[in-house]
């Protein structure tokens, strides 16, 4: 189980596989266990990374502000810890957010990037945006892990079929450190990059959930920001694409990096 130190901490991830290297950054409240069904399709053509973001996983949860930048820093201090040059991002919510701000500030560490139900910033500008920000921040603080996990399990995998789904996501919501979870939320809230989206100039792959959190049509605003981006969109999947949707989704990711690496 290897770990490595960065500003005082010690940090998770986990490799396998041999090829171009891909790495695989996990969404808030989530760890390496985000990808579970990719792996073991990605290994077998490439090298395969995934960190636990400090305030994650297996990772240490200092009590310190977070932020988005931090994360980012994170990421690249991995990359240095396994003397890698470039890699394959592949970033799911707020790890493509996390993928953003790494692509806008260290471009040269890119081969590709891959978003996956993300966005370039979250700035609420009306007064509905506040009150949703509040809302979520409210519950945060107010509920346990414990029912926001049953509560979130239940919003993503909705159908019967999705059970052994929804009893992960109930499991393991809990396990988060409370106070870690609610400083990356923070993190979130107000941070980013909109305007620094031309400066992405690699490969970038959007994929959408057909019934993500956000509507498509954003998705297709910020692509259309980006010299080289384009956006797939994923039927009958929500927030959770790489888990409700595996197949479809390693099939998509497959084939953009074998365009990627073989032009």
């Amino acid at each position: 189980m290897p770990f490595f130190d960065h500003a005082g901490h010690r940090l998770h991830y986990e490799e396998s596989g041999f090829g171009t290297p891909v790495l695989l950054v996990h969404g808030l409240g989530s760890s390496t266990r985000d990808w579970e069904y990719q792996v073991p399709e990605l290994e077998k053509r490439h090298r395969v990374i995934a960190l636990d973001v400090r305030g994650h996983g297996q990772s240490d949860k200092p009590r310190q502000r977070y932020s988005i930048g931090a994360f980012a820093e994170d990421v690249i201090a991995l990359l240095d810890h396994l003397s890698l040059g470039r890699v394959h991002l592949v970033g799911i919510s707020m790890g493509g957010m996390i993928g953003f701000e790494l692509a806008t500030r260290w471009p040269e560490r890119l081969n590709s990037l891959t978003i996956v139900n993300s966005a370039p910033e979250v700035k609420p500008r009306s007064f509905r945006e506040y009150l949703e920000v509040a809302r979520r921040l409210f519950l945060a603080h107010v509920l346990g892990l414990d029912t926001v996990g049953k509560a979130l399990g239940k919003m993503l995998f909705p159908k019967p079929e999705q059970s052994d789904l929804r009893r992960k996501i109930q499991q393991r919501w809990p396990q988060n450190d409370k106070r870690a979870y609610l400083s990356s939320l923070h993190a979130i809230i107000g941070w980013g990059v909109q305007e620094r989206l031309a400066r992405i100039t690699c490969p970038t792959l959007v994929i959408s959930a057909d019934r993500d959190y956000t509507p498509v049509s954003l998705k297709q605003a910020y692509v259309g920001h980006m010299p080289n981006a384009r956006l797939v969109v994923i039927e009958d999947s929500r927030h959770a694409t790489p888990l409700d949707q595996p197949e479809r989704f390693n099939t998509t990711l497959l084939d953009f990096l074998d365009q990627v690496d073989h032009p």
